[in-house]
């Protein structure tokens, strides 16, 4: 197989990153499937979607892409933060990290993502007790979170895959 799309998704917005990806690589030769559901498909180029937690992916998505060795590895994810490139690479560093010196990295494409509604409990529940900025600065990045991924997310992912490949 030329290209298998493998994800692990909470909230369901990797698994919309993931379907657009796969809808973009070319040919017949290729196959999605989540990380839960990996049986033994191979494939010469792998896209691994994982969605952020504090920085860093699971620890399902770490020991996968650790088993990965003489492929081409792209990786792609969601975060709750959006927008902000710093991050992005931040996070990027921390997973990328993972994966085994004798593959080829092909780089990492992240966008925003839904958060869960208990995020915005917390967050509200931490306003309650003392309004800061920094406070008002995570409920505005959780409000704008709301809106991703979008079509324009979308978009730039079928780039990058594009890209890659």
């Amino acid at each position: 197989m030329d290209y298998l799309v493998v994800y692990t998704s909470k909230t369901g917005n990797t698994q919309k990153v993931a379907v657009k990806i796969f809808e973009s690589l070319p040919g017949k030769s290729k196959d999605i499937v989540s990380l839960e559901e990996l049986g033994g498909e191979e494939a010469d180029t792998y896209f691994v979607g994982f969605w952020n937690n504090r920085g860093i992916c699971t620890t399902e998505v770490i020991d996968f892409l650790s088993g990965l060795h003489g492929k081409r590895v792209a990786l792609f994810g969601t975060c709750g933060l959006s927008g902000n490139k710093e991050y992005f690479k931040q996070v990027e560093k921390q997973v990328s990290v993972f994966i085994p010196d004798d593959n080829e990295y092909l780089g990492c494409f992240l966008c925003g993502g839904k958060m869960a509604p208990r995020v915005l409990e917390k967050y509200r529940q931490m306003q309650s007790v003392c309004d800061t900025p920094q406070i008002r600065t995570l409920i505005a990045a959780y409000e704008d979170a709301m809106l991703h991924p979008n079509e324009q997310d979308f978009q730039n992912a079928c780039e990058f895959a594009e890209s890659v490949r």
